[in-house]
């Protein structure tokens, strides 16, 4: 067995980990702080995992195929983790996002509906759709429960024969076309073949030369507000999770009573993951009057929690999944960019078939593409 050691047991990370040990590895897994912990990018309740994304084919069938795996580990681990309430795609006249999103959807064969201003207002009385005037409707897309989801991967993992370590990582030496070994706080020293960094905001501390000005960290709050006493409307079935790129808002149902989330998709200031403010409050006016717009009913509805994560964000929103170019036995996982989560299935064979077999890493991933100017591409 070849000895890899994956850095960080994120979404990427422990995929990555759990694939690779599947393939034969003996393989160990570091995190600084605990699987789909508070500060990182795969923390939190909730993540919606959708099959729409324009004409970014590739996404669309990483997140089918990744649907797929998600499922077959839940029902391997006996737990349910994922929510089939839908997703629902808010469009406008001339939406060319939401045109293309159509046109990949029938090419890739994901089930979906078209539908009408009139078919929203029938199912969907809760919901005043403004400017909208027609929709996607992906039945069979919904909700991950994604810290839990995380640590169950992570489980799972080591049921396959991987070793997680908490500890974290130094910077690697530089400069000398390979590594050996990593160090830790704590003093330990790791030895290895191959290393997978797939730490997400932590990228470019531990390689500030190289990704300090290519990986954008930016805060991102998420609110979720409590609908009224015996209220069903905003939970499912009666209520799938939405998305509204026209005004850059999304939102996920009230599930297991934590309540009706809604965030800003706005990148939002830069942020530390290790000591960043996490008191939310910065997007609370513009996401109320968003919420007493479209959902009526809850314009007086209470902020019961909320939550700061933030994003890492590649140039664009294509992912970083390259290897280091001074150092030939290192890969470089990340740039999540606000919509990884839900790829992490497909992420991690896609890594563990490039450390095992090699093959040319495809060109949108490529470190040589991701610029140090934001041009936000992928949604």
């Amino acid at each position: 067995m070849t000895p890899v050691i994956v850095v960080g047991a994120g979404c990427f990370g422990a995929w990555t980990a759990y694939r690779l040990a599947r393939s034969g590895q003996a393989v160990t897994l570091i995190d600084a702080y605990s699987p789909g912990n508070s500060r990182a990018s795969s923390g939190g309740e909730t993540r919606v995992i959708r099959m729409g994304y324009g004409a970014q084919e590739i996404y669309t069938r990483w997140s089918w195929q990744s649907l797929e795996l998600w499922n077959a580990l839940f029902e391997r681990a006996d737990l349910r983790l994922f929510h089939e309430t839908g997703v629902l795609w808010l469009a406008r006249e001339q939406d060319t996002l939401s045109t293309s999103t159509l046109a990949t959807l029938r090419c890739i064969g994901v089930p979906h509906e078209r539908l009408s201003r009139a078919q929203l207002e029938s199912r969907w009385p809760q919901i005043d759709f403004g400017a909208v005037t027609w929709a996607i409707h992906e039945p069979q897309s919904g909700v991950l429960m994604a810290r839990r989801a995380v640590a169950a991967v992570v489980r799972e993992a080591e049921r396959e024969g991987v070793s997680y370590i908490a500890d974290a990582v130094q910077p690697p030496a530089i400069g000398r076309g390979r590594i050996e070994a990593v160090s830790t706080r704590s003093g330990k020293t790791m030895s290895a073949s191959t290393f997978v960094f797939a730490c997400g905001p932590w990228l470019p501390k531990l390689f500030p030369d190289l990704l300090g000005d290519r990986i954008f960290l930016t805060r991102q709050e998420v609110l979720y507000f409590g609908p009224p006493p015996g209220d069903r409307r905003f939970a499912p079935p009666a209520m799938p999770a939405w998305i509204d790129f026209g005004e850059e808002m999304y939102g996920i149902p009230d599930i297991e009573g934590r309540g009706f989330k809604i965030a800003l998709d706005r990148h939002g200031s830069a942020f530390d993951p290790d000591t960043g403010d996490r008191v939310a409050g910065r997007t609370l006016d513009a996401v109320r009057a968003y919420l007493a717009r479209r959902f009526p009913a809850l314009c007086d509805a209470p902020l019961v929690a909320a939550e700061v994560c933030q994003y890492e964000n590649s140039c664009n929103g294509d992912f970083l999944i390259d290897r280091h170019p001074e150092l030939d036995n290192v890969w470089l996982v990340g740039g999540g960019s606000g919509h990884g989560f839900k790829h992490g299935p497909a992420v991690g064979e896609y890594v563990a078939r490039l450390v095992t077999k090699g093959g040319d890493v495809d060109e949108r991933f490529a470190l040589a593409t991701k610029e140090k100017i934001q041009r936000r591409a992928v949604y």
